[in-house]
Protein backbone atom coordinates (compact mmCIF):
# COMPACT_ATOMS: atom_id res chain seq x y z
CA UNK A 1 0.00 0.00 0.00
CA UNK A 2 1.31 3.38 -0.95
CA UNK A 3 1.28 5.64 2.08
CA UNK A 4 2.85 8.73 3.49
CA UNK A 5 3.98 9.21 7.10
CA UNK A 6 4.27 12.20 9.41
CA UNK A 7 7.74 13.66 9.98
CA UNK A 8 9.84 11.98 12.63
CA UNK A 9 9.45 13.42 16.10
CA UNK A 10 11.73 13.62 19.09
CA UNK A 11 9.15 12.03 21.34
CA UNK A 12 5.52 11.06 21.23
CA UNK A 13 4.60 12.95 24.41
CA UNK A 14 6.38 16.11 23.25
CA UNK A 15 4.69 15.84 19.86
CA UNK A 16 1.23 15.42 21.35
CA UNK A 17 1.69 18.39 23.69
CA UNK A 18 3.30 20.66 21.08
CA UNK A 19 0.17 22.81 20.45
CA UNK A 20 -0.05 23.81 24.14
CA UNK A 21 3.61 23.65 25.18
CA UNK A 22 3.88 27.43 25.60
CA UNK A 23 0.74 27.60 27.71
CA UNK A 24 1.95 24.80 29.97
CA UNK A 25 5.28 26.57 30.52
CA UNK A 26 3.44 29.77 31.43
CA UNK A 27 1.21 27.83 33.84
CA UNK A 28 4.25 26.20 35.47
CA UNK A 29 6.04 29.56 35.87
CA UNK A 30 2.95 31.17 37.42
CA UNK A 31 2.59 28.27 39.82
CA UNK A 32 6.30 28.42 40.74
CA UNK A 33 6.27 32.16 41.46
CA UNK A 34 2.98 31.84 43.33
CA UNK A 35 4.33 29.09 45.55
CA UNK A 36 7.44 31.12 46.32
CA UNK A 37 5.24 34.00 47.45
CA UNK A 38 3.01 31.79 49.61
CA UNK A 39 6.07 30.64 51.58
CA UNK A 40 7.03 34.21 52.47
CA UNK A 41 4.65 34.25 55.50
CA UNK A 42 6.61 31.36 57.04
CA UNK A 43 9.77 33.42 56.85
CA UNK A 44 7.79 36.37 58.23
CA UNK A 45 6.60 34.31 61.21
CA UNK A 46 10.15 33.17 61.88
CA UNK A 47 11.42 36.75 61.66
CA UNK A 48 8.78 38.07 64.09
CA UNK A 49 9.48 35.21 66.47
CA UNK A 50 13.20 35.96 66.36
CA UNK A 51 12.49 39.62 67.12
CA UNK A 52 10.30 38.70 70.07
CA UNK A 53 12.57 36.00 71.47
CA UNK A 54 15.57 38.26 71.09
CA UNK A 55 14.10 40.81 73.54
CA UNK A 56 14.47 40.44 77.31
CA UNK A 57 11.20 42.25 77.99
CA UNK A 58 8.75 41.74 75.14
CA UNK A 59 6.16 44.18 76.56
CA UNK A 60 8.72 46.99 76.76
CA UNK A 61 10.15 46.16 73.34
CA UNK A 62 6.76 46.00 71.60
CA UNK A 63 6.53 49.71 71.14
CA UNK A 64 10.03 49.75 69.67
CA UNK A 65 9.43 46.97 67.14
CA UNK A 66 5.71 47.54 66.44
CA UNK A 67 6.31 49.22 63.10
CA UNK A 68 8.69 46.50 62.01
CA UNK A 69 6.26 43.72 62.98
CA UNK A 70 3.35 45.31 61.14
CA UNK A 71 5.54 45.78 58.10
CA UNK A 72 6.39 42.06 58.12
CA UNK A 73 2.74 41.09 58.62
CA UNK A 74 1.53 43.27 55.75
CA UNK A 75 4.25 42.03 53.41
CA UNK A 76 3.45 38.42 54.36
CA UNK A 77 -0.28 38.83 53.76
CA UNK A 78 0.27 40.60 50.43
CA UNK A 79 2.65 37.85 49.31
CA UNK A 80 0.22 35.15 50.47
CA UNK A 81 -2.76 36.51 48.55
CA UNK A 82 -0.66 37.39 45.50
CA UNK A 83 0.85 33.90 45.54
CA UNK A 84 -2.56 32.26 45.78
CA UNK A 85 -3.76 34.40 42.89
CA UNK A 86 -0.81 33.39 40.70
CA UNK A 87 -1.30 29.71 41.55
CA UNK A 88 -4.98 29.97 40.62
CA UNK A 89 -4.06 31.69 37.36
CA UNK A 90 -1.57 28.94 36.59
CA UNK A 91 -4.21 26.26 37.23
CA UNK A 92 -6.68 28.14 35.02
CA UNK A 93 -4.17 28.42 32.17
CA UNK A 94 -3.35 24.71 32.47
CA UNK A 95 -7.00 23.65 32.45
CA UNK A 96 -7.80 25.88 29.47
CA UNK A 97 -4.82 24.34 27.68
CA UNK A 98 -6.16 20.89 28.58
CA UNK A 99 -9.56 21.76 27.09
CA UNK A 100 -7.84 23.01 23.93
CA UNK A 101 -5.65 19.93 23.46
CA UNK A 102 -8.59 17.58 24.11
CA UNK A 103 -10.63 19.12 21.29
CA UNK A 104 -7.57 19.48 19.06
CA UNK A 105 -6.53 15.83 19.40
CA UNK A 106 -9.99 14.41 18.87
CA UNK A 107 -10.40 16.54 15.76
CA UNK A 108 -6.90 15.61 14.54
CA UNK A 109 -7.57 11.89 15.03
CA UNK A 110 -10.91 12.19 13.24
CA UNK A 111 -9.28 13.97 10.30
CA UNK A 112 -6.47 11.42 10.24
CA UNK A 113 -8.80 8.44 10.27
CA UNK A 114 -10.82 10.04 7.49
CA UNK A 115 -7.73 9.71 5.27
CA UNK A 116 -6.56 6.22 6.20
CA UNK A 117 -7.37 3.28 3.92
CA UNK A 118 -10.88 2.00 4.66
CA UNK A 119 -9.36 -1.47 4.91
CA UNK A 120 -7.39 -0.29 7.96
CA UNK A 121 -10.58 -0.46 10.03
CA UNK A 122 -11.21 -4.10 9.15
CA UNK A 123 -7.96 -5.18 10.81
CA UNK A 124 -8.65 -3.36 14.09
CA UNK A 125 -11.24 -3.75 16.79
CA UNK A 126 -13.44 -0.74 17.46
CA UNK A 127 -12.36 -0.84 21.12
CA UNK A 128 -8.82 0.10 20.10
CA UNK A 129 -9.93 3.29 18.37
CA UNK A 130 -12.38 4.07 21.17
CA UNK A 131 -9.63 3.74 23.79
CA UNK A 132 -7.40 6.24 22.00
CA UNK A 133 -10.12 8.78 21.15
CA UNK A 134 -12.00 8.66 24.45
CA UNK A 135 -10.11 6.96 27.28
CA UNK A 136 -6.54 7.93 26.41
CA UNK A 137 -7.33 11.56 25.65
CA UNK A 138 -9.24 11.71 28.93
CA UNK A 139 -6.23 10.23 30.73
CA UNK A 140 -4.05 13.06 29.40
CA UNK A 141 -5.91 15.39 31.79
CA UNK A 142 -3.55 14.55 34.67
CA UNK A 143 -0.56 15.37 32.47
CA UNK A 144 -1.79 18.61 30.93
CA UNK A 145 -4.00 20.08 33.65
CA UNK A 146 -2.07 19.13 36.79
CA UNK A 147 1.46 17.83 36.28
CA UNK A 148 3.15 20.99 34.97
CA UNK A 149 1.58 23.30 37.54
CA UNK A 150 2.48 20.84 40.31
CA UNK A 151 6.01 20.60 38.97
CA UNK A 152 6.23 24.40 38.97
CA UNK A 153 4.94 24.60 42.54
CA UNK A 154 7.47 21.98 43.66
CA UNK A 155 10.41 23.66 41.96
CA UNK A 156 9.34 27.04 43.29
CA UNK A 157 8.98 25.75 46.85
CA UNK A 158 12.32 23.93 46.83
CA UNK A 159 14.19 26.80 45.20
CA UNK A 160 12.96 29.57 47.52
CA UNK A 161 13.31 27.35 50.60
CA UNK A 162 16.89 26.35 49.79
CA UNK A 163 17.89 29.96 49.16
CA UNK A 164 16.28 31.10 52.41
CA UNK A 165 17.65 28.29 54.56
CA UNK A 166 21.20 28.69 53.26
CA UNK A 167 20.92 32.41 53.86
CA UNK A 168 20.07 31.66 57.50
CA UNK A 169 22.75 29.01 58.20
CA UNK A 170 24.41 26.72 55.67
CA UNK A 171 25.07 23.95 58.19
CA UNK A 172 21.47 23.71 59.36
CA UNK A 173 20.29 24.06 55.76
CA UNK A 174 22.22 20.93 54.74
CA UNK A 175 20.89 18.76 57.58
CA UNK A 176 17.34 20.10 57.18
CA UNK A 177 17.31 19.02 53.54
CA UNK A 178 18.73 15.53 54.16
CA UNK A 179 15.35 13.70 53.90
CA UNK A 180 14.61 15.07 50.45
CA UNK A 181 17.42 13.36 48.45
CA UNK A 182 16.31 10.07 50.04
CA UNK A 183 12.76 10.81 48.87
CA UNK A 184 13.93 11.31 45.28
CA UNK A 185 15.96 8.07 45.48
CA UNK A 186 12.96 5.95 46.49
CA UNK A 187 10.68 7.88 44.16
CA UNK A 188 12.89 7.30 41.10
CA UNK A 189 13.04 3.59 41.87
CA UNK A 190 9.25 3.42 42.04
CA UNK A 191 8.87 5.33 38.78
CA UNK A 192 11.30 3.08 36.91
CA UNK A 193 9.72 -0.08 38.29
CA UNK A 194 6.19 0.92 37.28
CA UNK A 195 7.31 2.32 33.93
CA UNK A 196 8.78 -1.05 32.96
CA UNK A 197 5.28 -2.58 33.14
CA UNK A 198 3.37 0.32 31.58
CA UNK A 199 3.20 -1.25 28.12
CA UNK A 200 1.56 -4.45 29.40
CA UNK A 201 -0.77 -2.31 31.54
CA UNK A 202 -1.95 -0.35 28.48
CA UNK A 203 -2.26 -3.54 26.41
CA UNK A 204 -4.43 -5.05 29.15
CA UNK A 205 -6.75 -2.05 29.02
CA UNK A 206 -7.03 -2.38 25.23
CA UNK A 207 -7.89 -6.10 25.54
CA UNK A 208 -10.66 -5.31 28.02
CA UNK A 209 -12.13 -2.67 25.70
CA UNK A 210 -12.11 -5.09 22.78
CA UNK A 211 -13.51 -7.95 24.87
CA UNK A 212 -16.42 -5.78 26.06
CA UNK A 213 -17.32 -4.82 22.48
CA UNK A 214 -17.11 -8.45 21.32
CA UNK A 215 -19.13 -9.67 24.29
CA UNK A 216 -21.95 -7.16 23.75
CA UNK A 217 -22.06 -7.74 19.99
CA UNK A 218 -22.12 -11.52 20.47
CA UNK A 219 -24.89 -11.71 23.09
CA UNK A 220 -27.73 -12.47 20.61
CA UNK A 221 -25.82 -15.34 18.98
CA UNK A 222 -24.69 -16.75 22.31
CA UNK A 223 -28.20 -16.76 23.75
CA UNK A 224 -29.61 -18.33 20.59
CA UNK A 225 -27.26 -21.30 20.92
CA UNK A 226 -27.53 -21.57 24.69
CA UNK A 227 -23.84 -21.22 25.53
CA UNK A 228 -24.01 -18.23 27.86
CA UNK A 229 -21.11 -19.46 29.98
CA UNK A 230 -18.70 -19.43 27.06
CA UNK A 231 -19.60 -15.85 26.21
CA UNK A 232 -17.75 -14.65 29.29
CA UNK A 233 -14.58 -16.53 28.38
CA UNK A 234 -12.71 -13.89 26.40
CA UNK A 235 -13.89 -11.13 28.71
CA UNK A 236 -12.83 -13.10 31.80
CA UNK A 237 -9.43 -13.83 30.25
CA UNK A 238 -8.99 -10.12 29.42
CA UNK A 239 -9.89 -9.12 32.99
CA UNK A 240 -7.53 -11.73 34.47
CA UNK A 241 -4.75 -10.57 32.16
CA UNK A 242 -5.35 -6.97 33.17
CA UNK A 243 -5.34 -7.95 36.85
CA UNK A 244 -1.91 -9.56 36.40
CA UNK A 245 -0.63 -6.50 34.54
CA UNK A 246 -2.07 -4.22 37.22
CA UNK A 247 -0.35 -6.24 39.96
CA UNK A 248 2.96 -6.06 38.08
CA UNK A 249 2.43 -2.32 37.68
CA UNK A 250 1.53 -1.55 41.30
CA UNK A 251 3.61 -4.08 43.27
CA UNK A 252 6.94 -2.23 42.85
CA UNK A 253 5.21 1.02 43.78
CA UNK A 254 3.91 0.02 47.19
CA UNK A 255 7.06 -0.33 49.27
CA UNK A 256 9.06 2.27 47.34
CA UNK A 257 6.34 4.93 47.55
CA UNK A 258 5.69 4.15 51.22
CA UNK A 259 9.39 4.70 52.00
CA UNK A 260 9.46 7.84 49.85
CA UNK A 261 6.46 9.35 51.61
CA UNK A 262 7.89 8.46 55.02
CA UNK A 263 11.04 10.40 54.20
CA UNK A 264 9.19 13.67 53.63
CA UNK A 265 6.38 13.43 56.14
CA UNK A 266 6.32 16.87 57.86
CA UNK A 267 6.83 15.26 61.26
CA UNK A 268 9.87 13.37 59.96
CA UNK A 269 11.45 16.53 58.52
CA UNK A 270 10.65 18.46 61.69
CA UNK A 271 12.19 15.67 63.74
CA UNK A 272 15.42 15.89 61.75
CA UNK A 273 15.51 19.69 62.14
CA UNK A 274 14.93 19.54 65.91
CA UNK A 275 17.40 16.70 66.45
CA UNK A 276 20.25 18.42 64.66
CA UNK A 277 19.17 21.82 65.98
CA UNK A 278 19.41 20.53 69.56
CA UNK A 279 22.83 19.06 68.80
CA UNK A 280 24.06 22.30 67.20
CA UNK A 281 22.77 24.36 70.18
CA UNK A 282 24.46 22.03 72.67
CA UNK A 283 27.71 22.46 70.76
CA UNK A 284 27.25 26.21 70.85
CA UNK A 285 27.24 26.55 67.06
CA UNK A 286 23.85 28.29 66.94
CA UNK A 287 21.31 29.74 69.35
CA UNK A 288 17.86 28.22 69.98
CA UNK A 289 16.10 31.10 68.23
CA UNK A 290 18.11 30.39 65.04
CA UNK A 291 16.56 26.91 64.80
CA UNK A 292 13.06 28.38 64.39
CA UNK A 293 13.26 29.32 60.65
CA UNK A 294 14.32 25.76 59.79
CA UNK A 295 11.51 24.27 61.92
CA UNK A 296 8.97 26.39 60.04
CA UNK A 297 10.25 26.42 56.45
CA UNK A 298 11.77 22.94 55.94
CA UNK A 299 8.51 21.01 56.63
CA UNK A 300 6.78 23.43 54.23
CA UNK A 301 8.63 21.78 51.34
CA UNK A 302 6.85 18.49 52.05
CA UNK A 303 3.39 19.42 50.75
CA UNK A 304 4.47 20.29 47.14
CA UNK A 305 6.65 17.18 46.96
CA UNK A 306 3.84 14.94 48.19
CA UNK A 307 1.50 16.51 45.64
CA UNK A 308 4.10 15.92 42.92
CA UNK A 309 4.39 12.25 43.90
CA UNK A 310 0.62 11.79 43.70
CA UNK A 311 0.43 13.43 40.28
CA UNK A 312 3.48 11.56 39.00
CA UNK A 313 1.84 8.32 40.08
CA UNK A 314 -0.66 8.96 37.26
CA UNK A 315 2.02 10.34 34.94
CA UNK A 316 2.97 6.91 33.57
CA UNK A 317 -0.66 6.29 32.61
CA UNK A 318 -0.81 9.68 30.91
CA UNK A 319 2.50 9.07 29.14
CA UNK A 320 1.32 5.70 27.86
CA UNK A 321 -1.92 7.31 26.69
CA UNK A 322 0.02 10.06 24.90
CA UNK A 323 2.11 7.43 23.12
CA UNK A 324 -0.98 5.57 21.92
CA UNK A 325 -2.60 8.81 20.74
CA UNK A 326 0.61 9.74 18.92
CA UNK A 327 0.72 6.31 17.28
CA UNK A 328 -2.84 6.77 16.05
CA UNK A 329 -1.92 10.20 14.68
CA UNK A 330 0.93 8.54 12.76
CA UNK A 331 -1.39 6.05 11.05
CA UNK A 332 -0.38 5.88 7.36
CA UNK A 333 -2.84 7.53 5.00
CA UNK A 334 -3.67 6.83 1.40
CA UNK A 335 -1.41 8.78 -0.92
CA UNK A 336 -2.79 10.75 -3.81
CA UNK A 337 -0.20 10.82 -6.56
CA UNK A 338 1.05 14.25 -7.56
CA UNK A 339 -0.33 15.85 -10.66
CA UNK A 340 -3.11 18.06 -11.90
CA UNK A 341 -6.64 17.14 -10.88
CA UNK A 342 -7.90 14.80 -13.62
CA UNK A 343 -11.09 15.42 -15.59
CA UNK A 344 -13.23 12.29 -15.61
CA UNK A 345 -16.17 11.47 -17.83
CA UNK A 346 -19.23 9.82 -16.29
CA UNK A 347 -19.04 6.92 -18.75
CA UNK A 348 -15.34 6.33 -18.25
CA UNK A 349 -13.94 2.83 -18.72
CA UNK A 350 -12.34 0.98 -15.80
CA UNK A 351 -9.25 -1.11 -16.50
CA UNK A 352 -7.59 -3.51 -14.07
CA UNK A 353 -4.00 -4.02 -15.20
CA UNK A 354 -1.77 -6.82 -13.87
CA UNK A 355 -3.18 -6.32 -10.39
CA UNK A 356 -1.51 -7.93 -7.38
CA UNK A 357 -2.12 -7.55 -3.66
CA UNK A 358 -0.89 -9.02 -0.38
CA UNK A 359 -2.17 -8.15 3.09
CA UNK A 360 1.04 -9.09 4.87
CA UNK A 361 3.54 -8.36 2.11
CA UNK A 362 4.38 -12.07 1.78
CA UNK A 363 1.32 -14.14 0.89
CA UNK A 364 -0.32 -12.91 -2.34
CA UNK A 365 -4.11 -12.70 -2.35
CA UNK A 366 -4.35 -11.54 -5.97
CA UNK A 367 -1.80 -12.18 -8.74
CA UNK A 368 -1.64 -10.71 -12.24
CA UNK A 369 -5.36 -9.94 -12.54
CA UNK A 370 -6.36 -7.98 -15.66
CA UNK A 371 -9.79 -7.19 -17.11
CA UNK A 372 -11.91 -4.25 -18.31
CA UNK A 373 -15.26 -2.90 -17.13
CA UNK A 374 -16.80 -1.33 -20.22
CA UNK A 375 -19.36 1.44 -19.69
CA UNK A 376 -22.92 0.16 -19.31
CA UNK A 377 -21.94 -3.50 -18.97
CA UNK A 378 -22.32 -6.04 -16.16
CA UNK A 379 -19.25 -7.97 -15.01
CA UNK A 380 -19.69 -10.82 -12.56
CA UNK A 381 -16.81 -11.98 -10.35
CA UNK A 382 -17.35 -15.54 -9.12
CA UNK A 383 -15.20 -17.94 -7.19
CA UNK A 384 -14.99 -19.97 -4.00
CA UNK A 385 -14.73 -18.34 -0.58
CA UNK A 386 -11.23 -16.99 -0.02
CA UNK A 387 -10.39 -16.81 -3.72
CA UNK A 388 -9.91 -13.01 -3.61
CA UNK A 389 -13.27 -11.72 -4.92
CA UNK A 390 -13.99 -9.30 -2.06
CA UNK A 391 -10.38 -8.12 -2.01
CA UNK A 392 -10.70 -7.26 -5.69
CA UNK A 393 -13.87 -5.27 -4.99
CA UNK A 394 -12.22 -3.36 -2.17
CA UNK A 395 -9.22 -2.52 -4.34
CA UNK A 396 -11.60 -1.11 -6.93
CA UNK A 397 -13.14 1.01 -4.14
CA UNK A 398 -9.65 1.92 -2.95
CA UNK A 399 -10.02 0.43 0.51
CA UNK A 400 -6.38 -0.45 -0.15
CA UNK A 401 -3.85 0.34 -2.85
CA UNK A 402 -2.52 -2.56 -4.94
CA UNK A 403 0.89 -4.04 -4.25
CA UNK A 404 1.41 -4.51 -7.99
CA UNK A 405 -0.22 -3.17 -11.13
CA UNK A 406 -2.88 -0.50 -11.16
CA UNK A 407 -6.57 0.28 -11.64
CA UNK A 408 -7.54 3.15 -13.94
CA UNK A 409 -10.78 5.07 -14.39
CA UNK A 410 -10.91 6.75 -17.79
CA UNK A 411 -7.14 6.16 -18.11
CA UNK A 412 -6.42 7.84 -14.74
CA UNK A 413 -4.84 5.82 -11.95
CA UNK A 414 -7.17 5.65 -8.94
CA UNK A 415 -4.27 6.89 -6.82
CA UNK A 416 -4.47 10.22 -8.67
CA UNK A 417 -8.16 10.70 -7.83
CA UNK A 418 -9.28 12.32 -4.60
CA UNK A 419 -11.53 10.11 -2.48
CA UNK A 420 -14.53 12.43 -2.73
CA UNK A 421 -14.25 12.52 -6.52
CA UNK A 422 -13.75 8.75 -6.70
CA UNK A 423 -16.83 7.89 -4.64
CA UNK A 424 -19.00 10.22 -6.70
CA UNK A 425 -18.25 7.94 -9.63
CA UNK A 426 -18.01 4.53 -7.97
CA UNK A 427 -20.79 3.53 -5.58
CA UNK A 428 -20.94 0.31 -3.63
CA UNK A 429 -23.30 -1.95 -1.72
CA UNK A 430 -21.39 -4.41 0.43
CA UNK A 431 -22.52 -7.49 2.29
CA UNK A 432 -21.70 -5.88 5.64
CA UNK A 433 -23.86 -2.77 5.98
CA UNK A 434 -22.61 0.07 8.20
CA UNK A 435 -25.15 2.63 9.36
CA UNK A 436 -24.46 5.46 11.76
CA UNK A 437 -26.41 6.21 14.94
CA UNK A 438 -28.70 8.76 13.35
CA UNK A 439 -32.07 9.04 11.66
CA UNK A 440 -32.92 7.06 8.55
CA UNK A 441 -33.00 10.36 6.65
CA UNK A 442 -29.43 11.16 7.71
CA UNK A 443 -28.26 7.64 6.90
CA UNK A 444 -29.66 7.77 3.37
CA UNK A 445 -28.32 11.29 2.80
CA UNK A 446 -24.91 10.49 4.31
CA UNK A 447 -23.12 11.03 0.99
CA UNK A 448 -25.30 14.03 0.03
CA UNK A 449 -26.28 15.93 3.19
CA UNK A 450 -27.80 18.71 1.05
CA UNK A 451 -30.32 16.37 -0.63
CA UNK A 452 -33.96 17.40 -0.35
CA UNK A 453 -36.64 15.29 1.32
CA UNK A 454 -38.14 14.52 -2.07
CA UNK A 455 -34.79 13.23 -3.40
CA UNK A 456 -34.33 11.09 -0.30
CA UNK A 457 -37.80 9.59 -0.66
CA UNK A 458 -37.24 8.90 -4.38
CA UNK A 459 -34.03 7.05 -3.52
CA UNK A 460 -35.89 5.04 -0.86
CA UNK A 461 -38.62 4.13 -3.37
CA UNK A 462 -36.01 2.91 -5.82
CA UNK A 463 -34.52 0.79 -3.04
CA UNK A 464 -37.93 -0.66 -2.03
CA UNK A 465 -37.63 0.71 1.52
CA UNK A 466 -39.90 3.79 1.36
CA UNK A 467 -43.09 2.02 2.51
CA UNK A 468 -41.26 0.33 5.40
CA UNK A 469 -39.94 3.69 6.58
CA UNK A 470 -43.36 5.36 6.37
CA UNK A 471 -44.81 2.56 8.52
CA UNK A 472 -42.53 3.60 11.40
CA UNK A 473 -44.01 5.96 14.05
CA UNK A 474 -41.46 8.68 13.27
CA UNK A 475 -40.96 7.83 9.63
CA UNK A 476 -37.72 9.18 8.20
CA UNK A 477 -36.87 10.71 11.60
CA UNK A 478 -36.62 7.25 13.18
CA UNK A 479 -33.18 6.74 14.71
CA UNK A 480 -31.35 3.49 14.00
CA UNK A 481 -31.00 1.44 17.19
CA UNK A 482 -33.50 3.55 19.16
CA UNK A 483 -36.77 3.83 17.24
CA UNK A 484 -36.26 0.91 14.90
CA UNK A 485 -34.29 -2.32 14.54
CA UNK A 486 -34.00 -3.23 10.87
CA UNK A 487 -33.45 -6.69 9.48
CA UNK A 488 -30.42 -7.55 7.40
CA UNK A 489 -32.35 -7.19 4.15
CA UNK A 490 -33.84 -3.86 5.24
CA UNK A 491 -30.40 -2.56 6.17
CA UNK A 492 -29.21 -3.54 2.71
CA UNK A 493 -32.08 -1.60 1.12
CA UNK A 494 -31.18 1.50 3.17
CA UNK A 495 -27.62 1.04 1.90
CA UNK A 496 -28.93 0.81 -1.65
CA UNK A 497 -30.99 3.99 -1.14
CA UNK A 498 -27.83 5.75 0.01
CA UNK A 499 -26.03 4.63 -3.15
CA UNK A 500 -29.03 5.62 -5.32
CA UNK A 501 -28.97 9.15 -3.90
CA UNK A 502 -25.30 9.51 -4.90
CA UNK A 503 -26.23 8.31 -8.43
CA UNK A 504 -22.75 6.99 -9.38
CA UNK A 505 -22.12 5.79 -12.94
CA UNK A 506 -20.25 2.71 -11.62
CA UNK A 507 -21.66 0.34 -9.01
CA UNK A 508 -19.90 -2.45 -7.11
CA UNK A 509 -22.10 -5.08 -5.47
CA UNK A 510 -20.34 -7.46 -3.08
CA UNK A 511 -22.83 -10.28 -2.38
CA UNK A 512 -25.44 -7.64 -1.53
CA UNK A 513 -28.26 -10.20 -1.11
CA UNK A 514 -26.30 -12.87 0.76
CA UNK A 515 -27.75 -12.08 4.21
CA UNK A 516 -31.36 -11.57 3.08
CA UNK A 517 -34.27 -13.97 3.44
CA UNK A 518 -36.31 -15.03 0.42
CA UNK A 519 -38.80 -12.14 0.60
CA UNK A 520 -36.11 -9.52 1.15
CA UNK A 521 -33.95 -11.04 -1.55
CA UNK A 522 -36.70 -10.53 -4.11
CA UNK A 523 -37.12 -6.91 -3.03
CA UNK A 524 -33.35 -6.38 -3.10
CA UNK A 525 -33.08 -7.87 -6.59
CA UNK A 526 -35.89 -5.61 -7.80
CA UNK A 527 -34.24 -2.55 -6.25
CA UNK A 528 -30.85 -3.41 -7.69
CA UNK A 529 -32.32 -4.10 -11.13
CA UNK A 530 -33.93 -0.64 -11.26
CA UNK A 531 -30.83 1.04 -9.91
CA UNK A 532 -28.42 -0.78 -12.22
CA UNK A 533 -30.05 0.34 -15.47
CA UNK A 534 -27.55 2.24 -17.61
CA UNK A 535 -24.70 1.82 -15.12
CA UNK A 536 -21.43 -0.10 -15.19
CA UNK A 537 -21.76 -2.97 -12.73
CA UNK A 538 -19.26 -5.27 -11.06
CA UNK A 539 -21.07 -7.97 -9.11
CA UNK A 540 -19.44 -10.34 -6.62
CA UNK A 541 -21.56 -13.49 -6.36
CA UNK A 542 -21.54 -17.08 -5.11
CA UNK A 543 -24.65 -18.29 -6.90
CA UNK A 544 -24.01 -18.70 -10.61
CA UNK A 545 -27.70 -18.53 -11.55
CA UNK A 546 -27.85 -14.89 -10.37
CA UNK A 547 -25.19 -13.73 -12.85
CA UNK A 548 -25.80 -15.95 -15.88
CA UNK A 549 -26.97 -12.94 -17.95
CA UNK A 550 -23.88 -10.82 -17.21
CA UNK A 551 -21.92 -9.36 -20.13
CA UNK A 552 -18.80 -11.09 -18.84
CA UNK A 553 -18.17 -13.60 -16.05
CA UNK A 554 -14.74 -13.84 -14.45
CA UNK A 555 -13.94 -16.96 -12.44
CA UNK A 556 -11.22 -16.36 -9.84
CA UNK A 557 -9.35 -19.16 -8.11
CA UNK A 558 -6.43 -18.73 -5.71
CA UNK A 559 -6.14 -15.05 -6.60
CA UNK A 560 -5.84 -15.48 -10.38
CA UNK A 561 -8.31 -15.41 -13.26
CA UNK A 562 -9.18 -18.99 -14.10
CA UNK A 563 -11.78 -18.45 -16.83
CA UNK A 564 -13.41 -15.43 -18.44
CA UNK A 565 -16.31 -14.97 -20.86
CA UNK A 566 -20.09 -15.01 -21.22
CA UNK A 567 -22.21 -17.71 -19.62
CA UNK A 568 -22.80 -19.73 -22.80
CA UNK A 569 -19.16 -19.39 -23.85
CA UNK A 570 -17.92 -20.75 -20.52
CA UNK A 571 -20.36 -23.65 -20.66
CA UNK A 572 -19.17 -24.47 -24.18
CA UNK A 573 -15.57 -24.71 -22.99
CA UNK A 574 -16.57 -27.46 -20.55
CA UNK A 575 -14.03 -26.22 -18.06
CA UNK A 576 -14.28 -25.56 -14.36
CA UNK A 577 -17.15 -23.07 -14.70
CA UNK A 578 -19.19 -25.68 -16.61
CA UNK A 579 -18.50 -28.28 -13.93
CA UNK A 580 -19.55 -25.87 -11.18
CA UNK A 581 -22.70 -24.95 -13.10
CA UNK A 582 -23.58 -28.62 -13.47
CA UNK A 583 -23.08 -29.13 -9.75
CA UNK A 584 -25.33 -26.19 -8.90
CA UNK A 585 -22.72 -23.75 -7.56
CA UNK A 586 -19.85 -23.62 -5.18
CA UNK A 587 -21.39 -24.78 -1.95
CA UNK A 588 -22.04 -28.25 -3.36
CA UNK A 589 -18.77 -28.37 -5.29
CA UNK A 590 -16.23 -27.34 -2.66
CA UNK A 591 -14.77 -30.80 -2.18
CA UNK A 592 -15.10 -31.88 -5.81
CA UNK A 593 -13.75 -28.77 -7.52
CA UNK A 594 -10.19 -28.70 -8.73
CA UNK A 595 -7.89 -26.76 -6.38
CA UNK A 596 -6.29 -24.79 -9.21
CA UNK A 597 -6.76 -23.94 -12.87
Amino acid sequence: MSVKDEPATTGSVSQVLRPIRGRLIIAAVLAAIGTMLTLVPLAGIAHVAQLAMGQADVATAWGQMQDQVWRVVIISLVCLFLGMTLISMGEMVAHLADNHITGYLRLAITRRLAKVPLGWFTSRASGEVKQAMQDDIGTLHSLTAHFFTTLGRTIGAILISILYLFAMDWRMAIVSLLPFPLFFLFFSRATKASGANMQSFGAGMARINNAVVEFVNGIPVVKAFGVEGKAHGSYREAVDGFADAFNDFTRPLVSAMANAHAMIAPVAVLGVVLAFGTLWVSLGWITPVEVLPFALVAPGICAPLLLLSYVTHDLNNATGAAQRVHTLLQTPVLETLAGAAPTLADNAEIRVEQLGYSYDGQTPVLKDVSFTLKPGTVTAIVGASGSGKSTLARLLLRFFDPSEGRITLGGVDLRQIESAQLYRRIGFVLQEVRLIHASLRDNIALGRPSASQQEIEEAARTANIHERILALPRGYDSVIGEDVQLSGGELQRVSIARAVLLDPPVLVLDEATAAADAENEVKLQQALSRFAQGRTLMVIAHRLDTVMHADQIILIDNGTICEQGRHHELLARKGRYARLWALGGYEQAKEQAVSSC
